[in-house]
């Protein structure tokens, strides 16, 4: 991977800061709404309350991500996970509405294998299939939120995403930041591009016809 150029001392030392005081804070002066979702997860969703999974972050070093769930175990008769729009409860589609499913990222904020801002960590077996252009997405660390949420989210195309990926990380500033947080407070409160799109299409599917329209050309 190619090694990022850091622009200034604001990517270099302030982002950083900024994300490490504002991660501490909010989960101090909101530890008890962290309590109240924890038990409201349970009685709803069951357990584990929150859902890890594996993530690839700044330069696709791997990191543990967390989120508390927002789906079901539900099964089909062989034993096999239903559909995550089968498995996502209406509570669930108001923890993603809100974005409160999101909070306990801010320890992965603190801890430094994230962001307040930047590209959306995807999940790591993605990782083989982006090509150099998509792969600069790793050269930041991954965000809470990003350009690609506040410009579309779900409705927007894969290749789409991508280029607002990489959009952000040529033109990070710290004006960038503070535009996209604020878009992404106003998005969450006016419930924007959350919902499952219909016709909305599956990664893997953009993936595999990336891959077809570079073999054609060959």
């Amino acid at each position: 991977m190619q090694k990022h150029t850091v622009k200034g001392p604001y990517e270099a030392f302030f982002k950083r800061f900024i994300d490490i005081v504002v991660s501490l804070l909010v989960m101090i002066i909101f530890c008890w709404l962290y309590l109240i979702l924890a038990v409201i997860v349970r009685v709803h969703l069951g357990s584990p309350v929150i859902f890890t999974q594996d993530r690839p972050g700044k330069n696709g070093k791997v990191f543990r991500l967390y989120k508390f769930r927002s789906m079901t175990d539900a099964r089909d008769e062989n034993g096999e996970l239903l559909p995550d729009k089968k498995r996502l409860t209406r509570f669930g589609r108001i923890l993603r509405s809100t974005s409160l499913d999101e909070l306990p990222e801010l320890f992965n904020i603190f801890k430094g294998d994230m962001s307040l801002v930047g590209p959306r960590p995807l999940l790591v077996k993605y990782l083989p299939y982006y090509n150099s252009f998509e792969m600069r997405r790793h050269e930041v660390r991954p965000g809470l939120t990003g350009l690609a949420q506040v410009s579309g989210r779900n409705a927007l195309t894969w290749k789409g995403k991508f280029e607002k990926d990489i959009e952000y990380v040529d033109h990070l500033t710290f004006k960038m930041d503070l535009k996209i947080i604020l878009l992404t407070f106003k998005k969450i409160f006016i419930r924007e591009g959350i919902e499952f799109k219909e016709g909305h299409q599956p990664i893997m599917d953009y993936f595999q016809e990336h891959e077809k329209d570079q073999e054609s050309r060959q």
